[in-house]
């Protein structure tokens, strides 16, 4: 029986439900369902009385759940005790828009408390990072999630979500969005990317008509674009770091604006391993790059 299937239990009494509990675990509501029949068989008694879609958990099921709270908080200490160290070899895949954002401070980080760590960045598009660590190329990915599917196997970590805007030359002051793709060529950013998918269908909605210029797969690139007056562009909002040396004006698109997850994301046999939880620490140590926005 694993330890963590205990976990699971205590993040279904405390959500109310399977779903919230997958959604607390970073796992897929049949893998919970699948742990509570396991820890049921090991019991031999139901924990939960099911009545349609709602469960109910038994005088059992909080039992364990307050029997195993303290040996699993005392493993969980030993285990992130100080000084214990991790070494090895980090492959982490990373997006452009994350390499300065956050590679930096994850870096840092890690190098403070485990030193004996080597992470290896690796850049790529979503797309591209996301079949990399199904393919096991690298061992987890800083990325933006897909809408939908790309779940079985794997395990998403919420790091923050970033809304879609509109950038305009500096020397410009029509805030009229329609007016500014009247005046000035779009600078579609890379159609194959899930931002890309967004913007079009933001753009058949608000924009209707209009045909891109020219595509870049570079967030930086379609900010220098935009800076140098050749067009305009709906992309993540751009951090600090690219807006300061190349000066644009930032338009929100209103109440409706689309808006992109990123997220940390390994595969599912690799959720319980050292690594991926002194990742997670590093990336959680890195301060949100749009707060000072």
């Amino acid at each position: 029986m694993k330890f963590s299937f205990f976990d699971t239990l205590e993040a279904v009494l405390r959500s109310g439900s399977l779903a919230g509990a997958a959604r607390l675990m970073n796992v897929t509501p049949s893998a919970v369902s699948m742990q509570m029949k396991q820890l049921e068989a090991h019991f031999g008694r139901p924990l939960f009385d099911r009545a349609g879609l709602t469960v109910r958990p038994t005088p059992l099921a909080r039992e364990i759940v307050e029997v195993m709270r303290e040996p699993m908080q005392r493993v969980e200490a030993l285990r992130r005790r100080h000084g214990a160290q991790v070494d090895g070899l980090m492959r982490l895949g990373v997006i452009e828009t994350m390499q300065s954002a956050l590679l930096p401070g994850v870096v840092a980080w890690l190098r403070a408390h485990h030193p004996a760590l080597q992470v290896r960045p690796v850049r790529g598009r979503s797309v591209e990072l996301l079949e990399s660590v199904k393919a096991g190329r690298v061992d987890a990915a800083i990325l933006v999630q897909p809408a939908t599917g790309a779940s079985r196997g794997l395990v998403w970590y919420p790091l923050l979500r970033k809304e879609l805007v509109l950038l305009a030359p500096p020397d410009t002051s029509e805030s009229r969005i329609p007016a500014l793709f009247r005046t000035h060529d779009w600078i579609r950013f890379d159609p194959e990317t899930n931002a890309g998918r967004l913007t079009a269908r933001w753009m058949r909605k608000h924009v209707p008509g209009a045909r891109p210029a020219m595509d870049l797969q570079s967030v930086q690139a379609v900010v220098a674009m935009v800076s140098a007056g050749l067009g305009v562009s709906i992309v993540q909002q751009p951090d600090a770091h690219m807006t300061q040396p190349l000066p644009v004006r930032i338009l929100r698109l209103g109440r409706d604006a689309p808006s992109v997850q990123v997220a940390l994301m390994a595969r599912q046999a690799d959720a319980g391993s050292r690594k991926l939880e002194v990742l997670r620490d590093a990336v959680a140590s890195v301060p949100d790059p749009t707060a000072a926005r």
